[in-house]
């Protein structure tokens, strides 16, 4: 099968939609396809190396999004649709479509090639955060590049609610998988922990962008919980702010790779705050890694988090509430060993292999329904 993936984002970017991309890139050459990547040109000097692509990528020219140039936006070009043309896909895979892939749908369409779109990204939640307007229109934009699509494919039962409520159709519940060999709870790091906590606290994680709509400064509580140590992992926008919002926490910046497996595996509690999740992928790597998590019960994490045996949702945005789930896992060090070997668990059977042939699954029954049907 012949494959164009049209991802809003693309290694060397740490994100969600990156990751998955990559993943499902690498799955399917494993399977014995082939695939192409289309994407956002990354910034200068910050590109992937040719051997770490497990496929030909076409990177159509960017620009960094105001204020937060960690985001690439795709411009107009010609390389979209002459990629398509050039590669004879059977479908195209819209990751994330917003720009770049209202753009993959909109080729797609007129070269008569099944869509399958994919809903990775909060955008509505994000119109709210950081204009605190546009959400319909965001809603529009979704409804108008996944009505189009042969199939669209959601992270979430929460995810599937909503673009339910907002007219989607044709949807399908796809999650997302995760490194079970590289996250291990046998790659906790003692001289790292005694590094971070120099007096043997209870450290407590958070690992993923440092953006306003991640509202990482609800951990602010937690920093001031008598032996914990807060950890913050990634970069972004908010750092500054955030570097002085939560008093005595450790930044340690962008971590990849056996070295973010290493931190995660060390955490004693993971928490996340973000109430605009669609999955999630930061959960799964910590409930990899044996590591409790608290989450908010919105979104992607009310699938993964089981509440009460490995981990706790609380409600989202509330500081006290984080604080409080925060703390019960502090005081018992029994209670965080028997979540994290139920979070462990619960992940084993989520490899990226598996999710990869569930996804190859959808691809066929899209073709199947274009195929016409032949009178007997």
């Amino acid at each position: 099968m012949r494959v164009v993936i049209v991802t809003e984002s693309f290694p060397p970017d740490v994100n969600g939609v990156a990751h998955c991309a990559l993943q499902t890139a690498r799955h399917l050459v494993d399977r014995g396809h082939a695939p192409l990547v289309v994407a956002p040109a990354p910034a200068p000097g910050n590109r992937l190396a040719a051997a770490a692509a497990p496929c030909p990528v076409v990177h159509v020219p960017s620009l960094p999004l105001p204020g937060y140039p960690q985001v690439r936006v795709a411009l107009p070009s010609r390389k979209l649709a002459a990629a398509l043309i050039e590669h004879r896909p059977d479908v195209v895979h819209l990751a994330s479509p917003f720009i770049l892939g209202v753009r993959g749908m909109a080729a797609a369409a007129r070269l008569g090639i099944p869509a399958v779109a994919v809903y990775q990204t909060d955008l509505a939640g994000y119109a709210r955060t950081y204009v605190g307007a546009g959400e319909a229109a965001a809603w529009r934009r979704i409804r108008s590049v996944h009505g189009a699509a042969d199939r669209t494919l959601a992270p979430s039962t929460a995810s599937i609610s909503d673009l339910e409520a907002h007219g989607v159709p044709r949807i399908q519940l796809w999650q997302r998988g995760v490194d079970t060999v590289r996250f291990r709870p046998e790659f906790r790091d003692e001289a790292l922990r005694r590094q971070i906590a120099p007096n043997g606290e209870v450290i407590v994680g958070y690992v993923g962008r440092l953006a306003p709509e991640k509202q990482v400064e609800l951990l602010a509580g937690v920093c001031g919980l008598e032996g914990v140590k807060v950890v913050i992992v990634g970069d972004g926008p908010a750092q500054a702010h955030l570097t002085e919002a939560l008093p005595g926490a450790v930044f340690l910046g962008r971590r990849t790779g056996d070295d973010l497996a290493r931190i995660f595996a060390s955490f004693d509690v993971f928490a996340h705050t973000g109430p605009f999740e669609t999955f999630c992928q930061t959960v799964q790597e910590a409930m990899a890694s044996g590591v409790p998590v608290v989450a908010p019960a919105v979104g992607g994490p009310i699938d993964l988090v089981d509440h009460g045996r490995t981990g706790f949702l609380v409600p989202p945005r509330d500081a006290g509430a984080v604080r409080e789930a925060v703390a019960s896992l502090v005081a018992d060090a029994g209670m965080r060993a028997a979540f994290g070997h139920a979070a462990r668990t619960t992940v084993e059977g989520r490899t990226w292999a598996a999710v990869g042939d569930q996804l190859i699954g959808h691809y066929e029954d899209v073709l199947a329904a274009r195929r016409p049907v032949v009178a007997a």
